[in-house]
């Protein structure tokens, strides 16, 4: 263990790499060479050329081992050493262990790499065989009726003899049952639940999780159902599944930053127990030094910094979208756990408990990240518990204003992000509480809003003017009718308990319908020249590319729609709040004129209605104040407006039922939620797969 080991440029000239992946059966018990094969250090891959580059010097290696494993046996050996070190190293104490650790860690990473490439080059039953084939004599006997001899330390190598390795298919292929993968799954389990998180733990931690990833990997390289997937099968099946998730949240939660070395191992120096350097050092990568998570570039500072939290995210996304309509004992988990600060009488039902503090902190730190936002969706929506926590926060602002920032920022963001925080904001505007308590936190000076400068607003008052600009960005940009009602849907919620609102937000509301009815003209125009035949055409390719009159009734439909949910939306402010509201009055009366082409309008009679009524009542008494001063300022106005909302009644305008909007999810979730959330693991994870092999992911998401 302490001998010096030469250093080698080439990997396929390693003794130890070139025995194990040939043609010689290597017993398990044969300490001599395990312990020889796994003293090596390695700093994982932190993107997709590092990934490229290890793969390509793995290349030959992993096509030899695929050559002679069936008739080997030796990946089944390596099994068979990493689960020893594992059940060694859940009965030793920290200051035996660490040797235990940095060799489990070693073997877990060859597995992993082995995995990797057998199911991005071949299937899921060829990946299985090779976990259960024994050396050709093994498997002879086992046919026979003949015991097994254990063997001795002292044991050598077995040589196979080339001539009968046809022979020996069929026997590995009665051996598939997934036995031995079911043992290997345990195991890593029982890492990730059983071992706590240490320094020098940490990395054989995020192998663990790594290599659940890469396991579930295998739906996206092959057209098999998942249903069907013995692997898929057997991970759904864990009886564990509580413990696991716990784990994994609360890897999450935590956020360790990753260790600035591995098992004591320093840039290029030795390990703490004396061990020289590896046989494989050549594979250490460059390692960024630390940075802090408030970095502009979030997301590669979370997943080069807290390495461990962000795979534990992205498992948990992975095991809780796929079997949406099925048993799914992950979903089940994760939707029904608790606050582990609450009163744990009334949480008897809970699958585990959690401290809801930490987890909420956490996601506010990291939610303008895709997949933190993906998970934030998932708690809200299905979780009741921790919905009704986050709703009884007081700093709701610290949650909100980075999934405002991430709709402001929409062009950096992908159309799947922009939706999911969306959906968000109308998770949350569903409960009144939230509605009345944005308007009461102030906040001072948001430097990220460059439309115009605002020295002090409410959240409530951002909140609308970041969800207008996302409208007429989608209008322009992404013309998706889903957002734009989710949008409106999240106005709508709020639109009774708007208040205080800022001369600023107003004018955004009315100039929100105003922008649309302009589109609407234009477009009702378009189509009337289209039907009456007397469309100008500029030349064949402008003809080709106009739109046909279906189109553009399916269009103005649309927009018509869209403008009566606005209309709704002023509406339901005046019928609640008109007293708290004199700026958006203000802005009424000033831009009356922009209401006159609906009043005769079929779809718009009933509600501009209302909205005349408001205007003419504030009109009549301003005119009277004019009459008796002369010209009015601005802030005359107001006061105005103000003393006549005191003497204005409700009840004059026409009901209108109370706008409320509930989020849904649609009945096949996993056919949005599955290609999304493994999108994320490409771009976002540790692990980088080969995009080419993909063939469960949709044609638009690259690795």
């Amino acid at each position: 263990m302490g001998m010096n080991v030469s250093r080698h440029d080439d990997l396929s000239e390693n003794e130890y790499l070139k025995r194990f992946v040939g043609k010689e059966h290597i017993p398990a018990y044969n300490d001599e060479f395990w312990n020889s094969f796994l003293q090596y250090h390695i700093n994982l891959p932190t993107n997709s050329q590092e990934q490229l580059s290890l793969d390509s010097r793995l290349e030959a290696l992993c096509q030899s081992f695929i050559s002679h494993n069936l008739s080997t046996g030796n990946f089944g050996s390596l099994i068979n050493v990493y689960l020893v070190k594992v059940s060694e190293l859940l009965a030793l104490s920290d200051a035996e262990s660490t040797v235990h650790i940095w060799q489990a860690f070693n073997a877990l990473f060859i597995i992993r790499c082995l995995i990797k490439y057998m199911i991005e080059t071949g299937s899921e039953y060829q990946l299985l065989q090779h976990f259960e084939a024994l050396p050709i004599q093994e498997s002879q006997r086992q046919q026979e009726g003949g015991t097994t001899q254990a063997g001795t330390s002292g044991e050598v190598a077995v040589n196979i003899d080339p001539k009968v390795i046809a022979d020996n298919k069929a026997a590995v292929a009665k051996l598939v049952d997934g036995t031995k993968f079911e043992t290997f799954l345990e195991a890593l389990v029982n890492i990730i639940v059983v071992i706590p998180v240490k320094e020098f733990t940490y990395h054989l931690h995020l192998e663990a999780v790594n290599c659940l990833i890469v396991l579930l990997s295998v739906s996206q390289f092959s057209q098999q159902r998942t249903d069907k997937s013995t692997i898929f099968k057997t991970i759904y099946k864990c009886q564990h599944a509580n413990t696991l998730m716990s784990a994994l949240l609360h890897f999450l939660s935590r956020m360790t930053q990753v260790p600035s070395t591995m098992f004591g191992f320093g840039t290029g120096g030795s390990f703490v127990f004396g061990i020289a350097e590896s046989l494989w050092s050549i594979l250490t990568f460059a390692r960024k030094q630390p940075d802090i998570l408030s970095t502009h570039d979030l997301p590669s500072a979370f997943k080069d910094h807290y390495p461990l939290a962000n795979q534990s995210l992205l498992l948990m996304l992975i095991l809780t979208n796929h079997y949406t309509t099925k048993d799914n004992p992950y979903r089940v988990s994760l939707f029904g756990c608790s606050d582990s600060q609450a009163d744990s009488s009334k949480d008897d039902a809970a699958t585990f408990k959690i401290d809801f503090s930490s987890l909420y902190n956490t996601l506010c730190r990291i939610v303008t990240i895709d997949q933190a936002t993906l998970l934030l969706y998932l708690l809200l929506h299905r979780n009741q518990r921790f919905y009704k926590y986050v709703m009884a926060q007081p700093n709701l602002q610290q949650l909100v204003i980075p999934i405002l920032q991430t709709l402001y920022n929409a062009p950096d963001s992908t159309s799947h992000h922009i939706y999911m925080s969306l959906i968000v904001l109308l998770i949350l505007s569903e409960d009144d509480n939230f509605n009345k308590s944005v308007h009461q936190i102030i906040l001072k000076n948001i430097t990220w809003y460059t439309e115009r400068s605002i020295s002090e607003i409410s959240l409530g008052g951002l909140l609308i003017l970041v969800v207008i600009r996302t409208i007429q960005y989608n209008m322009l940009k992404m013309r998706d009718k889903y957002l734009h009602t989710n949008c409106l849907a999240a106005l709508a919620n709020m639109s009774g308990q708007f208040r205080s609102l800022h001369p600023y937000v107003a004018q955004r509301l009315v100039s929100l319908f105003e922008t649309l009815a302009k589109k609407h003209a234009r477009l009702d125009q378009q189509l009337k020249q289209s039907v009456n035949g007397e469309a100008a055409v500029v030349d064949v390719s402008a003809s080709m590319s106009a739109p046909s009159s279906d189109d553009m009734l399916q269009d103005l439909s649309v927009l018509e729609e869209v403008l009566r949910m606005v209309l709704e939306i002023l509406n339901s402010c005046l019928s609640h709040q008109l007293v708290y509201c004199p700026n958006l009055v203000y802005t009424l009366l000033y831009k009356r004129s922009v209401f006159e082409a609906f009043r005769s309008h079929s779809a718009f009679q009933d509600i501009i209605q209302n909205i005349d009524m408001v205007v003419g009542f504030f009109s009549s008494r301003l005119v009277r104040v004019q009459d008796q001063r002369g010209e009015l300022g601005v802030n005359e106005v107001l006061e105005v407006i103000s003393k006549g909302a005191s003497q204005w009644s409700s009840d004059r305008l026409r009901k209108f039922p109370d706008l409320k909007f509930k989020y849904v999810e649609e009945d096949a979730p996993e056919e949005f939620f599955i290609p999304y959330v493994w999108s994320l693991v490409c771009k976002a994870g540790c692990v980088h797969f080969s995009s080419e092999s993909i063939k469960g992911v949709t044609t638009d998401i690259t690795c």
